[in-house]
């Protein structure tokens, strides 16, 4: 599972022409280049330009001293994901930031995430999945190796944006979980 930090720069994020762009950083230094970024653009009062500066982070269970030990860990290493509007000043910022090395993009052309990247990478703004389905609602799977099959929904995890369904195969029934987005109301 994905965790983004909660350091959000709040003012105009929902601005239509702001996109989100891949930063390369020197190895290590992601969290400083977030800091560093976050730190000029209040100075610079760039917020209206530079809305949102991620280090996605996953968690994972380690073994120590025979114990299960939650870390968390960056999940690309030496890159950061800004959200910003692209023009000569905030590309000036964004480049000229110390411990960035470029935009991901050919030649010195950044190159914004599309929707589906941002969707699977998780840093979107968050959609509210509460009352969409309830348990004993038939959905239709529109996307994946099921695609088209009917299900019943047995389980909701509003939080997860997961679901807990039933798809009747070869006669049996078969417990899975999917996706909200996998999904739609028949």
């Amino acid at each position: 599972m994905i965790k983004l930090t909660d350091d959000v720069l709040e003012s105009n994020k929902d601005h239509p022409q702001a996109r989100w762009y891949v930063i390369h950083t020197y190895s290590g230094h992601e969290n400083k280049v977030k800091m560093n970024m976050e730190s000029l653009v209040k100075n610079r009062n760039m917020d209206n330009l530079i809305f949102d500066i991620q280090v996605p982070m996953e968690e994972y269970v380690s073994m120590r001293n025979g114990k299960e030990v939650v870390k968390e860990r960056k999940v690309f290493p030496s890159y950061v994901l800004v959200k910003m509007i692209m023009n000569d000043e905030s590309w000036y910022l964004v480049r000229n930031t110390r411990g960035v090395t470029g935009f991901v993009g050919p030649g010195s052309k950044p190159v914004p995430l599309s929707d589906e990247e941002v969707l699977s990478l998780g840093v979107g703004d968050k959609v509210d999945y509460s009352g969409l389905y309830e348990v004993g609602d038939v959905v239709q799977v529109i996307d994946g190796p099921f695609k088209d099959f009917m299900a019943t929904i047995n389980e909701v995890d509003e939080d997860r944006g997961k679901l807990t369904v039933m798809i009747s195969m070869f006669g049996r029934d078969t417990s899975m979980e999917l996706d909200f987005r996998q999904v739609k109301k028949s």
